[in-house]
């Protein structure tokens, strides 16, 4: 990739909690943060933040009057931002890009304000401006006061992916040096699970992991979602701060059948692998941190697609959403910070009930994948930086 693009920092918030060591901690245990919750009229699975991460969005809200009103995908942004910002030791001198997504976007604040819409057929002055897409970039722009470029989008579950590949771009041309990029959810509200109920693709295992993520044996969907966001400091060139090098992107959409299927052996994801590969030998890659979201054919074509990509080269592969629950729109850089922590720590992070446990390995080269509704793939390699 010319110029470089290195890492320099990545900061979450989510069901693993908010420091990248608590991060790693919950990841070398084979245990999940998943939790059954009255929601709605119905009893379901979710991944919710931590007690502690709860307090830290609460003490968010109400340092500013002006934050009140905005829903928690916008603070969950602002707070993995600061972190992210201050982490990469950004100062009010540079003046960086920011490119945040959302697949639901302002879930809680746009369904209570509907509800009032339809008992007093009518609704207040903040409805129209707290419920926007553009919400979250707007909004965590004016937050680090910035004055570079702000951008929103929505593409589903690679909506994250989709805004690092924008940071690629933005640098790549020369119209930005750095780039804080992410995405952010906050799905667990009543409608929102009704919608993957109706899909017929959420988890109703009863079982010690309610979430299959990456069990290709399984007969039942299994999918659970999980809150939270992720940001991440791109700049051109390689520092000693970097930890990560993005040494490949590919993407490819494919035709499909109807708006939410996935060819059998995953076409976009093949695409997307291959362009991401670029010259490279599959052999040189170690690990795949895979979308896989517990659904059946979801799962079983990503894998179908490597088969495809590696041949007898196979990398281990892993997932995080049987942990983590399905973040959509952020999930695909919850899966990159797991996979920088892999490569920081060189050790392996298996699904356990695949019978595999975290192993010691020699860790250069990782791709995360992620893909969403409407067959849009990303697919994204890194490789350790020294």
């Amino acid at each position: 990739m010319n110029p470089p693009i290195g890492i320099t920092s990545i900061s979450s918030i989510s069901p693993l909690g908010t420091a990248m060591d608590a991060t790693w901690q919950h990841y070398l245990n084979g245990q999940h943060f998943l939790q059954q919750e009255k929601i709605g009229s119905t009893k379901e699975w979710v991944a919710r933040l931590t007690a502690n991460a709860k307090k830290e969005i609460m003490r968010l809200r109400n340092s500013n009057k002006k934050y009140e009103v905005l829903d928690d995908t916008v603070l969950f942004a602002i707070y993995a931002s600061r972190n992210a910002v201050q982490i990469a030791g950004w100062g009010p001198d540079d003046n960086f890009g920011v490119n945040i997504g959302s697949s639901r976007g302002a879930t809680g604040v746009f369904e209570n304000y509907y509800q009032g819409f339809i008992s007093e057929s009518r609704t207040v002055p903040m409805a129209s401006p707290s419920t926007t897409l553009g919400n979250i970039s707007s909004w965590v722009a004016h937050d680090l006061q910035t004055t570079g470029p702000e951008i929103s989008h929505s593409i589903t579950c690679s909506t994250a992916l989709h805004a690092l590949l924008n940071g690629i771009a933005w640098i790549q041309s020369g119209m930005a040096e750095k780039f804080l990029v992410g995405g952010s959810e906050a799905p667990l509200t009543a409608f929102t699970i009704a919608q993957m109920k109706a899909l017929k693709i959420y988890s109703q295992e009863t079982d010690a992991y309610p979430s299959k993520a990456l069990d290709l044996t399984k007969k039942k969907n299994s999918m659970v979602l999980g809150e939270g966001a992720v940001m991440a400091c791109l700049e051109k060139d390689v520092s000693k701060r970097s930890l990560a090098i993005i040494e490949g992107a590919g993407y490819a959409t494919e035709l499909l059948e109807h708006s939410v299927s996935i060819s059998t052996e995953a076409k976009c994801f093949q695409r997307s692998m291959k362009m991401a590969l670029s010259s490279l030998e599959p052999s040189s890659v170690d690990v795949i941190v895979m979308h896989a979201p517990g659904t059946i054919q979801g799962d079983l074509s990503e894998y179908k697609a490597i088969e495809k990509i590696f041949g007898s080269h196979k990398p281990l592969l892993t997932s995080n959403k049987w942990k983590t629950g399905h973040t959509l729109g952020a999930s695909g850089l919850l899966s990159l910070e797991m996979a920088i922590l892999m490569l920081q720590h060189q050790v392996f992070i298996p699904v356990p009930y695949n019978n595999k446990k975290a192993e010691s390995k020699t860790i250069r080269r990782i791709m995360v994948n992620a893909v969403g509704f409407g067959g849009n793939a990303v697919s994204i390699l890194i490789k350790h930086p020294l």
